[in-house]
């Protein structure tokens, strides 16, 4: 770790006595410089990198004390979060800290020859990215958080709100591990709910917009997860939807804030602050990556967004939506 040099240390020489007088030293203190590869742009992910520093801070890491922070976003591209993990090991950094899973996949590969600790947040499925083994444990200088979603719950959520629906749409994107892993979960469970799931798969960003309105034609909804590129774009998606006059589901609060009407979500911020006390444990040396299990958010919670329902005129059950951790009446686009 590199070291904020405290040591104050002086000798006195002198005659008087015949002694030698000195001023003890003073204590070291450690400081920290953390680069965060961050994969895209978006609440969800912006969330997980402030509850992260939240987290740091709590463990006594904090921002402009004791840690440098530098910050790049790759835009969803995932040779740019290649380019951004080789630049922080050449850097020499202390942790790269890598939010979403192209980004985690990008800095483990660049890590492998640095003796540099990897800490990931926001990967859905550690274990199918090849970042953990079947165990939980993992498979080299890298750990890190969980964002499985409750794919049960969101299902339940969406039969109570629509009772008469058959089918959702999912749109996603082909290179990104942690929604062909999730897609998967939801093909298993959708018929003991009696849906059918119809996926449809983009390559890049610029697939998006006839990727939606194609989907939003064939089904009575739209379920998001936590691909990066779709949530990068999700306004298009919306637009789609509303065109339709089918509802979007999300998968987390800030998609629900942006226009999606109900979710069954987990709490990014919670989730980066989770991450925060696992880094501050492998910078303090009080664990290394490699020894720590991957952890994940467990719990989920109902938000509600009034505003998206009545722009395609649909009637919430109220009894239902009562017991919602929040609802917004309004669309917040940020």
């Amino acid at each position: 770790m590199k070291k904020r040099n405290m040591l104050l240390a002086a000798v006195l020489t002198g005659c008087m006595m015949g002694s030698l007088v000195s001023v003890p030293a003073m204590a070291e203190e450690d400081s920290y410089t953390i680069g965060i590869s961050q994969f895209a742009e978006h609440g969800s992910l912006d969330n997980c990198r402030e509850g992260f520093l939240e987290g740091l801070k709590e463990a006594g890491i904090e921002e402009g004390v004791n840690l440098e922070v530098i910050f790049e976003n790759a835009q969803s591209d995932t040779g740019t979060a290649s380019t951004i993990s080789d630049s922080f090991v050449s850097q020499g950094v202390d942790m790269i800290c890598a939010i979403a899973t192209p980004s985690a996949m990008s800095a483990y590969n660049s890590c492998m020859e640095a003796d540099i600790p990897v800490i990931y947040t926001a990967v859905s499925d550690p274990v199918g990215a090849g970042l953990a083994n079947e165990d939980g444990t993992s498979v080299g200088n890298i750990t890190g958080t969980a964002d499985q979603l409750p794919v049960e719950e969101q299902l339940q959520m969406i039969r109570a709100l629509m009772p008469d629906a058959e089918s959702i749409g999912i749109l996603y994107t082909t290179s990104e591990a942690n929604s062909l892993s999730t897609i998967e979960q939801y093909k298993q469970a959708a018929g003991e709910y009696g849906f059918e799931i119809v996926e449809s798969g983009i390559n890049t960003i610029a697939d998006i917009e006839m990727a939606a309105a194609d989907l939003a034609g064939k089904v009575d909804c739209i379920n998001n997860l936590t691909d990066n590129t779709v949530v990068s774009a999700l306004q298009t998606v919306l637009a789609a939807a509303n065109e339709a006059g089918i509802p979007v589901f999300g998968s987390e609060v800030e998609q629900v804030k942006n226009g999606c009407m109900a979710s069954m979500g987990i709490d990014y911020i919670e989730l980066g602050k989770q991450t925060g006390a696992m880094a501050a444990q492998v910078l303090k040396g009080e664990a290394a990556a490699s020894d720590l299990e991957y952890q994940v958010c467990s719990g989920a919670s109902l938000y509600v967004n009034t505003a998206a329902a009545e722009g395609i005129g649909f009637e919430l059950d109220e009894e239902y939506i009562a017991d919602a951790a929040e609802v917004f009446a309004e669309i917040t686009v940020e």
